[in-house]
């Protein structure tokens, strides 16, 4: 479980095939505090650390096709950055939204438009059943923590602080960029039951 609060970025440095599965290597200060088998959010997708090296700063994860079909990790390259955010703390202060590292699809950067002082970015996505957006609701993107702005859909924009456009990637971010979207959890389920009853009553 995460909050959607990026502590670091990481750079991909190696990307090894086996099969069917991606081995990436990610260099970051933060890999000295790493240890196998923890979790960690990299751009908003749920990965789990499989071998640290401390003296290089650098750890690896595994992605299977399944994840590389869902996301946008088949675009990673060696000088990818990528956001990172370690599993949330339980009694640990709570500044994001609930974000569980499930990764729902993608969504491209249609336009970026600069504001006196921050910045608004627009996405598009293909429109699927449970999946939405809603004004000033909750998106995860990239695994950052966002209040939507305008919502439409298959679209939908959030406005950025300076702050967040220096530490997370969206600074890399221009039109046709992929990123990963985790839509709210809350909403998701809303929108199941919601299925459910209307199916019952026979609506």
């Amino acid at each position: 479980m995460f909050t959607g609060i990026v502590e670091k970025t990481a750079k991909v440095v190696g990307i090894e095939k086996e099969q069917t599965n991606v081995h990436f290597t990610l260099e970051t200060p933060i890999a000295k505090e790493l240890k196998v088998d923890q979790s960690m959010s990299h751009d908003g997708c749920c990965l789990t650390v499989v071998k640290v090296d401390h003296d290089k700063n650098q750890y690896v994860v595994t992605a299977m096709q399944e994840t590389l079909n869902c996301t946008n990790l088949s675009t990673w390259e060696v000088g990818t950055e990528v956001n990172l955010e370690r599993s949330m703390l339980l009694g640990g202060r709570f500044d994001g939204h609930v974000v569980q590292g499930h990764v729902d699809q993608v969504a491209v950067c249609d336009r970026v438009e600069a504001l006196d002082g921050s910045w608004k970015f627009y996405f598009t996505y293909d429109v699927k059943k449970d999946f939405f957006t809603v004004d000033k609701g909750s998106i995860s993107v990239n695994g950052v923590s966002l209040t939507v702005v305008d919502s439409e859909p298959g679209m939908f924009s959030v406005a950025i602080i300076p702050y967040t456009y220096e530490v997370t990637n969206f600074h890399n971010f221009k039109k046709g960029t992929v990123v990963n979207i985790e839509f709210d959890v809350f909403g998701k389920y809303v929108a199941r039951l919601f299925d459910e009853y209307i199916k019952q009553k026979g609506l």
